[in-house]
């Protein structure tokens, strides 16, 4: 079977995530009794395993079979899941967090380098993942609807029925993922410490991955900006997210054509982080701001911001498939990841820090750190596109 069945599995197990996403901070203090200090605390330091566990993770699944590698780490997940039925105090519920979260970026990693074994070409490579992208979306919002349901209940038995649907959508990807053709092997010997000493790929990777404070500008800095600064409803970060959502549906796929080629992304990006740095400076000048005309420019900062979202992932795909060696695909997927996840760790912290004390300026003070991000991406990609091509002969006889 093909990427289709694939494709399935990923639209179902992100309706659990919707669900558990949705639900999760509530049942951790409400059902399970947990000081929000804890919890805090768990959430980080499972995410911080995440990121030391997400290339070796990734590198196995160049030395064994990718479907396999990924669908353990998705029933390890499933069974991480169903334990939180059983946490009873702080350390259990550390214990399940870690065992959840830690594989998550490395079954992202897995799942790429498992989707570029499927599909040969680039281009298409990047339109396949943006496929499974839409599915996530898709499903992560029918999971949300259902987890609003959830929230309204509010009572231990509904949290605990989400709790077991959500791992029994974990059982269903894993299910689906061993239904995918076996990829075809690659030549050469797989080196996750290739992937580590690349330092060309690992420059590109680092500073596109600073463009991933987008996801934490809507779940943080907005939030934050319209509770704190602004006379303006607070559900207008729900109409915001809708929007970002929506978008995201219907464009990602569209968008993977202007990142076909290393080139070509580069040059995505910094687009990106000019359209990213275009919505905060829009957020700026909301301060205060009451009435439709701040509600207009916070909707058309939204839009800026879609069209930024939408591009930088799109880039990212381009550039960490297109630079990455094929018989190490896992492991560069995996520094790609531990990337991302790095700056979403701290995400959350510089948007509450820039905007909780400099206020407008804090918005446009963000808007710098995109746009020096993008600044140096065509150069750098231009160095690793050298770095992967192989050496012209010699005319020259001895």
């Amino acid at each position: 079977m093909g990427l289709g069945v694939l494709l399935w599995g990923r639209g179902v197990s992100a309706l659990g995530d919707g669900l558990w996403f949705t639900t999760w901070a509530l049942f951790f203090t409400r059902v399970l009794g947990l000081p929000p200090t804890a919890v805090g605390v768990g959430m980080a330091v499972a995410g911080a395993a995440g990121l030391v566990a997400a290339v070796p993770l990734g590198a196995l699944a160049d030395r064994f079979d990718p479907r396999l590698v990924l669908a353990v780490l998705t029933v390890v997940r499933a069974l991480a899941m169903t334990s939180y039925l059983a946490v009873d105090g702080t350390w259990s519920f550390l214990a399940a967090t870690v065992a959840f979260t830690a594989p998550a970026n490395g079954g992202n990693a897995v799942r790429t380098a498992l989707i570029t074994g499927l599909v040969a070409d680039d281009a298409a490579r990047v339109r396949a993942l943006a496929r499974q992208r839409v599915a996530q979306h898709v499903g992560y919002a029918i999971g949300a609807g259902l987890g609003a349901l959830v929230l309204t209940a509010d009572d231990p038995a509904t949290y605990a029925l989400a709790i077991t649907g959500n791992a029994i959508t974990f059982g269903v990807l894993a299910a689906t993922t061993l239904a995918v053709r076996r990829p075809a092997p690659v030549d050469g010997t797989p080196r996750a410490r290739a992937a580590l000493s690349d330092r060309p790929y690992l420059a590109v990777v680092a500073v596109t991955s600073v463009l991933s404070l987008c996801w934490a500008m809507l779940s943080t800095g907005l939030p934050l900006w319209l509770s704190r600064s602004t006379d303006l409803p607070l559900a207008l970060g729900g109409v915001v997210v809708v929007v970002s959502s929506v978008g995201i549906a219907a464009l990602q796929v569209p968008f993977s054509r202007f990142a076909r080629t290393p080139g070509q992304a580069a040059r995505t990006v910094v687009r990106s982080g000019i359209a990213l740095a275009a919505s905060c400076a829009l957020l700026a000048t909301t301060a205060g701001g009451s009435g439709a005309a701040a509600v207009a420019v916070v909707v058309a900062a939204a839009l800026l911001h879609v069209v930024g979202e939408l591009g930088y992932v799109a880039a990212n795909w381009g550039l960490s498939v297109g630079l990455m060696r094929d018989e190490s695909r896992g492991a560069y997927q995996g520094v790609n990841e531990a990337a991302t996840a790095t700056v979403q760790l701290f995400g959350p912290a510089v948007f509450t820090f820039a905007l909780g004390g400099s206020g407008a300026g804090g918005w446009l003070a963000v808007a710098a750190i995109f746009l020096v991000a993008v600044a140096p991406v065509p150069a750098l990609t231009r160095w690793a596109t050298r770095t992967r091509e192989p050496a012209v002969p010699s005319n020259t006889t001895p």
